[in-house]
């Protein structure tokens, strides 16, 4: 593959996977039955007039399946926390004893799981719509060099063919991602 080719063809593969990376990180944010600290990745702290990610107030935990322990570096911290906790309404209901706080993550319903599972795939089809626009604009940005820059037409093509390989890899990786969510969802 010619150079320019090669490079707008890599351009539109870091698109692709920025996606799929952002995707990833979004559906570690549900909250699917089991204790996971990246339930909180959302949750920010009003620590001394700024809103700080929880994470850098506190130490979060998980001693077990069903709990998370919160460790505010500042016991004065409990109640900015809990209340962030609450404010963000990610479904626990946090308690204190003075020293830390416990959330208790209770068991899914059914009803529960089919809206995280169709929130899932709402969230993968927003991959692959961002995938295939990387492609799309991959595909203009081959268009134009040949118009403008000299790149050949089998070039164009070349690059175009190695443009819809990639994006269906990514395609793939999404549904392969939603799969396996899907299947974390439904594992009681």
């Amino acid at each position: 593959m010619l150079p320019r080719a090669k490079e707008i063809v890599d351009a539109a593969d870091l698109k692709m996977q920025s996606a799929v990376d952002f995707l990833e990180e979004d559906l570690k944010t549900y909250r699917v039955g089991k204790a996971n600290p990246s339930i909180f990745n959302g949750v920010s702290v009003d620590y001394y007039g700024m809103q700080t990610p929880l994470a850098q107030v506190a130490s979060i935990s998980t001693p077990d399946a069903k709990t998370i322990v919160i460790q505010p570096w500042e016991r004065t911290m409990i109640q900015k926390i809990e209340k962030a906790i609450l404010d963000a309404n990610v479904g626990l209901t946090p308690s204190n004893n003075g020293e830390i706080i416990r959330c208790i993550v209770p068991a899914l319903t059914e009803e529960r799981r089919r809206e995280l599972i169709k929130k899932a795939k709402n969230a993968g089809e927003t991959s692959k719509v961002t995938v295939r626009g990387a492609r799309r604009d991959g595909i203009d940005a081959l268009k134009k060099a040949q118009k403008n820059e000299g790149l050949t037409e089998d070039g164009e093509k070349e690059g175009e063919e190695e443009l819809q390989k990639i994006t269906d890899k990514w395609v793939k990786k999404v549904d392969d991602i939603i799969a396996a969510k899907e299947k974390e969802i439904l594992t009681v």
